[in-house]
């Protein structure tokens, strides 16, 4: 799984005209910016479904605009 947190930071802000950084996104959420830059960077970090849930409320995208299903080795054979 495949977190897209930056590219619909991004698109946030050419959708709406206002920058969204960690700092912001967080107090909108109400989630950590360590737990936001952790999904944003660690592979395998594991966020609780309410957290997508604010992460989307937040910057007005679904979950499947967030996260994206990365073929893995085993579901590839």
């Amino acid at each position: 799984m495949r977190v897209r947190l930056k590219e619909q930071m991004e698109a946030y802000r050419r959708r709406t005209g206002e920058p969204m950084t960690y700092a912001v996104l967080a107090a909108q959420a109400g989630v950590s910016r360590a737990s936001l830059e952790s999904l944003a960077t660690r592979p395998g970090y594991n966020a609780t479904l309410a957290t997508i849930e604010r992460i989307c409320v937040a910057l007005d995208c679904a979950p499947g605009d967030l996260l994206e299903l990365e073929p893995s080795e085993k579901t590839a054979a």
